[in-house]
């Protein structure tokens, strides 16, 4: 059993989503966003440390994964979102959690099967996974595709090795 914390960084809206993965079966926690406002960066920077950190001392997740940055056509926007993956990944490091980090193409592909899928094709396909009565809102959805993405890579090296249980860090 493997509490997974997926966190979708961005500087005005962070993502994030927490799954069960036992094996190949995953189950839903909890989901939403960690909203930063209007206010200046360091502001926002801090409410997202704040907001990573009350999750995780709250639901005690055994494993974090984020996304990686990708290079869009704004720099100021790569920047930003790279300081908030920052200070999520801090958050995470102080708590004692180790980083696993996927590319947006990975977790597309793991999660709806191509890695040039739209938001709508990755929230429908974490609503079915999950068994979700709704969509999830496009930031959550982002972010416990990005758990569903880990659990799943963590189940394959897991059966690659020929394992029959992982607990806290541990194989047998």
């Amino acid at each position: 059993m493997a509490i997974i914390l997926g966190i979708d960084p961005g500087s005005r809206i962070t993502g994030f989503g927490l799954i069960n993965a036992v094996g190949q079966k995953v189950e839903y926690i909890s989901s939403g966003c960690i909203r930063t406002g209007e206010g200046a960066l360091s502001e926002r920077l801090n409410i997202i440390y704040t907001g990573v950190t009350q999750l995780i001392e709250e639901h005690c997740p055994q494993q974090f994964a984020i996304e990686q940055v990708f290079m869009g056509r704004n720099a100021d926007s790569a920047l930003k979102l790279g300081q908030a993956r920052g200070v999520a990944i801090v958050a995470a490091a102080q708590q004692g959690l180790e980083v696993a980090e996927y590319a947006p193409r990975s977790i597309k592909q793991a999660v709806a099967g191509s890695g040039g899928a739209t938001k709508e094709s990755v929230q429908y396909m974490v609503q079915r996974l999950l068994k979700l009565p709704g969509l999830p809102q496009a930031d959550a959805a982002d972010a416990l595709a990005i758990a569903l993405c880990h659990a799943h890579t963590t189940a394959s090296l897991i059966s690659r090795a020929g394992l029959k249980t992982f607990r806290s860090g541990r194989a047998s």
